[in-house]
């Protein structure tokens, strides 16, 4: 997942300049989009579907990569840098209560998830977002958005154009939401962030179409593209 790799750092660097530029009233839309990313990727690296049992289980996917909350660690670093000390709050809360409570105690249902209730849930978790008045619980609600965009690429084909270019449009639908209707902020940042790490996992695993080769005959064989025959025309 190189792209889902580079998205975190041009992310986490985007993050810290927004300080600088004077930017610093927009660190919320730039955490609500690393929260997303965060949960693509712990989904993506935890593979575990069954229940866990006892409490150092419960955090399991805490002790595979303890290096993987530096993100979290980095945005609240980040918010007080901004001199936004309710943010760095609203961002610890939801560091607390995403990797301790939400994401481990839905370990089973994520199991059992087919693609269709993926991108159900994908898409309530998104709606809700536009009805969340606490920081802290809207950050929660895109970790979780980024899971379920895990899921909904999990369960899918692998490579599959069709999924890519679905993505990519919801991306630029989302981008101009916002121009059209303002308060619709809320839903368009993680939906494009949903969108665009959907069509940067797909386009990592697009693959060419194998060609067959086959044999040619004579003292020095070799391999030759088996090219398929064209159609012939109807009799």
């Amino acid at each position: 997942m190189t792209f889902v790799n580079m998205a975190m750092g041009i992310l986490l660097g985007l993050l810290l300049a927004l300080p600088w530029l004077g930017l610093a009233q927009e660190l919320p839309w730039g955490v609500t989009a690393l929260c997303v990313l965060s949960g693509f990727q712990l989904r993506l690296a935890d593979r575990r579907w069954d229940r866990r049992g006892g409490a150092l289980d419960w955090i399991s996917h805490v002790r595979m990569a303890p290096a993987r909350l530096l993100p979290w660690g980095a945005a609240v670093i980040i918010a007080f840098i901004a001199r936004r000390p309710q943010d760095a709050q609203a961002i610890a809360f939801a560091a607390l209560l995403s990797e301790l409570l939400i994401y481990p105690a839905c370990t089973v249902l994520l199991g059992r998830m087919t693609r269709g209730a993926a991108v159900i849930l994908l898409v309530a978790l998104i709606a809700v977002q536009g009805i969340a008045t606490h920081d802290g619980i809207r950050y929660s609600l895109a970790f979780l958005t980024g899971v379920a965009t895990c899921m909904t690429w999990l369960r899918g084909p692998d490579g599959d154009g069709r999924t890519s270019g679905l993505a990519l449009v919801g991306f630029a639908l989302s981008i101009f939401m916002p121009v059209m209707a303002p308060p619709l902020l809320t839903i368009a940042v993680p939906a494009a962030s949903a969108c665009a790490m959907l069509a940067l996992a797909t386009i990592s695993t697009l693959r060419r179409r194998p060609v067959p080769w086959r044999t040619e005959g004579g003292d020095g064989a070799r391999l030759r593209r088996g090219w398929p025959p064209l159609p012939s025309r109807p009799a």
